[in-house]
C-alpha cells in the first residue's frame, strides 16, 4: 500500500473526479468552455468538501501552468505585508502560460488592513490574473470582497456519496470493507471527504497487509457502539421501556463510547424511519445509506411506530444533540431526553 496519505493520493485532478459538488462543477466547466472565466471567485463551505481541489482544477482548466499557480494560506500569512507582496507579484506576466492564479485559503483570517489591500487589487485586477479565495467562515469575509467575486457555496458531502467513495478506495488499496464499515466512516466524517479518507487511512494502516475489514472491527477502532446497543435503545424508546433504555446509555458510557456518536447513530435511524413513513419513494436512497441489516431494522421500526411518535422522538433528540456535554456526566442530556420520550 502506498505511503502517500489517501486524501492526497485520491485528490480529484479534473472536474469529472469531483464528487458531491455537481452544482458548482457544471457552472465552472461551462465558464471554461465558453471562455468566460471570472477574475475572482470565492469558494465557501465546510472543511474537507473540495474547495482547494476545485480551485486547483479550475486553474489548470483555465490554462494556468504549474509555475504560475500560487497558493497562500491566510491562516499563517494574514498581514498587510503578505498582501502587498501579492499586489506587487500580480503585475508581472505569467512565466509558463497566459494566466496566473492566486489561491488564498482561509481568506477570512486576513487582517482588516490586508483585506483593504486585497480589495484594491480585486477592483482593478490585471487581465492575466485570477483570484480564487476559499473560506470555511463566509460570514467573516467583508461584503466589499464578496461583492467583487463570483460566489460558490460548497455543501457537505452526503453519507451515500462518501460511503461509495470509501468502498472504491479500499478496493484500489487492496482491501475489502463491508457496507457497515463504509457507512460508519461516512457518518463519522460529517460530510468531509478529507476526514473520511483520513479515517479510512487509519483503519487500513491498523489492519496491516491486505484483507477484509468488518463493521465490528471498525466499530472497535472508532469507539462506535455495537449495532445491537443502538437498536436496543431505539426499541426502548419506541416501546417505552424505561429501564432498558437507561441501561443502554449506561453500557455506552462504561464502554467509553462518545455519547454524541451514540446519539448520531440513533438519530440517523429515527430520521430514516420517519422518511419511510412520509416519503416511501425515498426507500432506495435510505437503503443505500444504511446496510442491508440496518435497513431491515429501520423498515421494521417505521412500520411499527406512528408518524407522530417518530417526529416527537426526533425533535427531542435533536435538542439533546445540540446540548453541550459537560465533562462530568456527559450522558445526562441523553438520559433526560429519553425520559421525556418515554414518559
Amino acid at each position: 500500500m502506498s505511503k502517500i496519505v489517501l486524501y492526497r493520493k485520491y485528490r480529484p485532478l479534473n472536474f469529472k473526479d469531483v464528487l458531491g459538488q455537481e452544482h458548482i462543477v457544471e457552472v465552472l466547466k461551462n465558464a471554461v468552455n465558453s471562455g468566460r472565466v471570472a477574475h475572482a471567485y470565492l469558494f465557501a463551505g465546510p472543511r474537507g468538501t473540495g474547495k482547494t481541489s476545485v480551485a486547483r482544477i479550475l486553474a489548470r482548466e483555465a490554462g494556468c501552468a504549474d509555475m504560475d499557480l500560487l497558493e497562500i494560506d491566510a491562516a499563517s500569512s494574514r498581514g498587510i505585508d503578505e498582501i502587498r507582496a501579492l499586489r506587487e507579484g500580480v503585475r508581472f506576466s505569467p512565466l509558463g502560460g497566459n494566466i496566473k492564479v492566486y489561491i488564498v485559503d482561509e481568506v477570512h483570517m486576513l487582517t482588516k488592513e490586508a483585506f483593504n489591500a486585497l480589495l484594491k487589487t480585486l477592483e482593478e485586477p490585471p487581465s492575466h490574473v485570477i483570484f480564487i479565495l476559499a473560506t470555511t467562515e463566509f460570514d467573516k469575509v467583508p461584503e466589499t470582497i464578496i461583492s467583487r467575486c463570483q460566489n460558490f457555496t460548497f455543501r457537505k458531502i452526503s453519507e451515500n456519496v462518501l460511503r461509495k467513495a470509501m468502498l472504491n478506495i479500499a478496493v484500489k488499496e487492496g482491501f475489502e470493507i463491508d457496507e457497515e464499515t463504509a457507512g460508519l466512516i461516512a457518518l463519522m466524517a460529517d460530510g468531509s471527504f478529507r476526514d473520511a479518507q483520513g479515517t479510512l487511512d487509519q483503519i487500513l494502516s491498523a489492519q496491516g497487509g491486505e484483507g477484509k475489514i468488518t463493521g465490528e472491527a471498525a466499530r472497535r477502532f472508532l469507539s462506535v457502539p455495537p449495532r445491537e446497543l443502538v437498536e436496543k435503545f431505539i426499541i426502548a424508546m419506541l416501546e417505552k421501556k424505561t429501564e432498558e433504555g437507561l441501561e443502554a446509555i449506561s453500557v455506552a458510557v462504561d464502554g467509553n463510547i462518545d455519547i454524541n456518536v451514540f446519539l448520531k447513530l440513533i438519530l440517523r435511524d429515527i430520521r430514516s424511519m420517519l422518511l419511510l413513513k412520509f416519503a416511501p419513494s425515498m426507500r432506495r436512497q435510505i437503503e443505500d445509506t444504511h446496510g442491508d441489516k440496518e435497513f431491515k431494522f429501520v423498515e421494521k421500526g417505521s412500520a411499527a411506530a406512528d408518524k407522530g411518535q417518530l417526529e416527537n422522538i426526533l425533535k427531542i433528540l435533536l435538542v439533546a444533540l445540540g446540548t453541550k456535554n459537560a465533562p462530568y456526566l456527559p450522558q445526562t442530556a441523553l438520559e433526560l431526553a429519553f425520559l421525556d420520550i418515554v414518559k
